[in-house]
Order: C-alpha cells, then structure tokens, then sequence
C-alpha cells in the first residue's frame, strides 16, 4: 500500500519509518508531511492508499485535512498523543489509533484490521468521530445494538435505568435504549441541565413542570419522575440553582 505520513514531529515520523520497515507487510512509504496544506497537496499528486494521521498538525487537524480530501480514497490510521477528548470520539467512532510514542504491535494490529475495512465504512466511522469532536458540549452519542444514535441533549426529557440498560425519553416521543447503566452517562449530562433525583432516573432541569413536596417530578410531557428522600435536598438544591441562573 502507498502510504503517507501526516506528522508535524520528525522523530515521530522517522521512529514510525523504523518500525514499519521492521514488519513484514506491503506497506511503501512515499511521503511524509508536517502540516495540513502540505498534506494536502501531496495527497492529490500522490493518490497515497493509507495515512497515519495525527490529530494536531501545526496549521490544523487531522480532520481539517480530511475534509479537504474527501474526493481521494485512501484508508487512515490516527496517530495521537493522550488526549481524553479526542480518544472519546476516536473511540465512539470505532476509529482505528495509535497513541504517541508508537508500540509495535500496536501497529501490526492497526495495519491488519484497517486492511479489513472498506474505504466507505472508515469514512462513516471517521464522520461520526469528527462530529462528536464538534458536537461533544451538546450531544451525547449512544452506541445501540445496530447503530449509533446522536442525541441533542436539549431535546432528552429524561433517562430510566434498569438491570444494567438505559432508555432514553426524547421531547418527540421517541427512546432509545442503551446497554449501558445510567451512571455511565451521568457526568457528562450534569454538566449540562440535568440531575439525578432517584437512583433509577436523570431529568432535563429544563423541562419540570413542576415538583410535588409529596416526591414526584411532573415533566412537560405529563412523565412523573419519582424523588428519592436521600436525594430530595440535592435535588431542590440543584432545582432552585439551576432556576436563578
């Protein structure tokens, strides 16, 4: 495979070099570039069929070259230093990465599983990567047993753990159920307007109606949310704060 290098760190560059012609496989290096303007003018003369491409370049991202290429068919394989951010959508994309510095099998394992994926289901996944990048502050990404499912977290009414699941209420009527434990999502949703009344429950702060003293939550969509007592005072706390912002 003709493949390219997009590194902005030439030792990074040149230890991948090494590695590489270390392994047995039919990989021809025919380039290396340290920014996204230079990756891009070498991948349309070259019409490389791989690319390791790291996340931060010193004109830009890996995306930003990405989105300019997306005429060109090639297969990608992330580089990336341990960024919590990134890796997350990295991995919800199911996106094939290496993390900085590279380990050998590592790289055996990337080169041979990228080998088995078409060219069109790494360009969804690497969408969906990129859109969580985009999007991380106002969507929650849901892997679900036959595909993954964004949620604008302005239009999730609430969230319902059972027995390990979740599912997610939306304002239109629709739910999605996650095999994941609520507590899985928690941290990410009370960042934003949410709070968690009841060990089974999550609620959008947003749209309350109204709380009963007697511990129920009555939502805009007529759901009743119970309120534990262990609970109760953080969750008006939370209720009463969120309110006089």
């Amino acid at each position: 495979m003709k493949t390219l290098l997009v590194e902005d760190k030439k030792h990074i560059r040149k230890g991948l070099i090494h590695l590489l012609n270390s392994l047995e496989n039919n990989i021809i290096v025919i380039g290396e570039c340290e920014s996204v303007k230079e990756a891009v003018i070498v991948a349309n003369a070259c019409k490389p069929e791989l690319i390791f491409l790291d996340i931060n370049l010193t004109d830009g991202t890996g995306f930003d070259f990405l989105n300019q290429t997306e005429h060109l068919n090639f297969k990608v394989i992330f580089i990336t230093a341990y960024q919590e951010h990134a890796l997350k959508a990295l991995k919800i994309g199911a996106v094939d990465y290496l993390l900085k510095p590279v380990d050998k099998e590592e790289l055996k394992e990337a080169i041979v599983k990228v080998h088995k994926l078409s060219i069109e289901t790494q360009k969804q996944q690497i969408q969906l990567a990129n859109k969580v990048l985009k999007n991380d502050n106002n969507t929650l990404i849901l892997s679900l047993q036959d595909s993954y499912q964004i949620i604008d977290l302005k239009d999730l009414m609430y969230c319902e753990s059972d027995k390990g699941y979740t599912t997610f209420y939306m304002i239109n009527g629709k739910k999605h159920l996650a095999s994941k434990p609520i507590k899985e999502f928690e941290e990410q949703l009370t960042q934003h307007s949410f709070t968690r009344p009841h060990q089974s429950f999550m609620v959008n702060l947003k749209l309350i109606e109204k709380y009963d003293k007697s511990g129920i939550i009555y939502l805009k969509n007529g759901a009743k949310i119970p309120v534990s007592v262990r609970k109760k005072d953080g969750f008006i706390t939370r209720l009463f704060n969120w309110n006089s912002k």
